[in-house]
């Protein structure tokens, strides 16, 4: 079963063409008649894209259908990239504890507030949470920024040192990376 949903907003024309295709759309297909019951519906699912004639406000995931007569394969493909677009976007963004890390934009996220990361500050984080034990500076260092291990550098500690600074300054957390005597790790 698919787990897109196409939600067309009181525009019962499109509705019912989108529905005789419906087996070539490859999407769950859903006509939402009033604003109450888009917001009931949409509430329940994760994976949605809403098609109206003009913009809903508080409402994401949104393609406005305003321009000019289309054809429909044409709409089709706006659909489908319109949705491609949303999953890319959806699996960019990881749940780290209380945070939310986004891949695409760099971004580390609690609640409203957001810090900006450098790809190897995103890198170092993604990598101590998938490996889930204290993880050493020679590991970090082969890893993370593909050092030889006969290197001798400062920087993964230099690194891992202003990451920590930067986060609580930010969001008050002494405690996302811990400092192990057996390397760093986010619990």
């Amino acid at each position: 079963m698919n787990n897109q949903n196409l939600i067309i907003y009181q525009f019962k024309t499109l509705y019912q063409i989108l529905n005789e295709l419906d087996l070539e759309l490859n999407l769950n297909l859903i006509e939402a008649p009033n604003e109450e019951f888009l917001k009931n519906k949409i509430k329940d699912l994760k994976n949605y894209l809403v098609i109206s004639k003009q913009k809903i406000s508080h409402i994401n995931n949104q393609l406005v259908f305003n321009f000019p007569p289309i054809k429909i394969l044409n709409l089709i493909e706006i659909i489908h990239v319109e949705c491609m677009k949303k999953n890319f976007s959806d699996q960019s963004r990881i749940s780290i504890n209380n945070y939310i890390v986004d891949l695409n934009s760099r971004e580390m996220q609690l609640k409203d507030i957001k810090l900006k990361l450098t790809e190897k500050e995103v890198n170092t984080i993604i990598y101590l949470t998938k490996i889930k034990k204290p993880v050493n500076i020679e590991e970090l260092e082969k890893n993370v920024w593909q050092y030889q291990s006969d290197v001798e550098t400062h920087t993964v500690e230099t690194h891992i040192y202003r990451l920590r600074k930067k986060i609580f300054r930010t969001f008050k957390d002494h405690n996302f990376i811990i400092s192990e005597k057996n390397g760093y790790q986010i619990k």
